[in-house]
């Protein structure tokens, strides 16, 4: 089976995920983590296409997933669906806004809760349907949102453990 993998390198202190980065196995040439996308600079999307993407213009992409009860967060995606989610790809798209204009930049944040903005849902359903031609399984897609959510369930294992009291925090003991 001709899957994409998430792959979730070292986590930051602030919730977000550095280095999760789409892999596709799909006969879609890409390249991680490329230098020279930027002349002068260190800023580095998580990977590129190597191959025209839409109208003659490669997608870089950059992978964030952010805590949707960070205290910074609590505010907004307690009002509002994904507005962690959507504050984080905002950061990415000011963050990226000077990419050449050979590239088209396309944020993926997903929150721990699961949502994921709007533009990336239809990014990974395009990328799940290019993925269906090629291996003429339509499942592809699928297995595409499948795998994400299995590497936000694992970023949650890392995150969530340390979050919470244990028994003897909100119950003294009694002997």
């Amino acid at each position: 089976m001709l899957a994409p993998r998430f792959v979730c390198g070292s986590l930051r202190t602030n919730g977000n995920c550095k280095g999760c980065i789409i892999i596709s196995d799909s006969l879609i040439p890409v390249s991680k983590e490329p230098f020279g996308v930027y002349r002068d600079s260190i800023k580095r999307p998580d990977g590129i296409t190597l191959v025209p993407w839409q109208s003659g213009r490669a997608v870089a992409w950059d992978v964030t997933i952010v805590t949707t009860l960070a205290d910074s967060y609590l505010p907004a995606s307690s009002a509002l669906a994904a507005s962690a989610a959507e504050a984080a790809a905002r950061r990415k798209e000011a963050k990226y806004a000077d990419m050449p204009a050979s590239f088209s930049f396309q944020p993926i944040a997903v929150e721990t809760l699961g949502l994921i903005i709007e533009s990336a849902v239809d990014f990974l359903r395009e990328l799940g349907c290019r993925i269906s031609v090629k291996t003429n399984d339509e499942r592809q897609t699928a297995f595409l949102f499948q795998r994400l959510s299995v590497t936000v369930q694992r970023f949650n294992a890392v995150i969530l453990p340390d979050s919470f009291f244990t028994c003897s925090d909100l119950w003294p003991s009694m002997y």
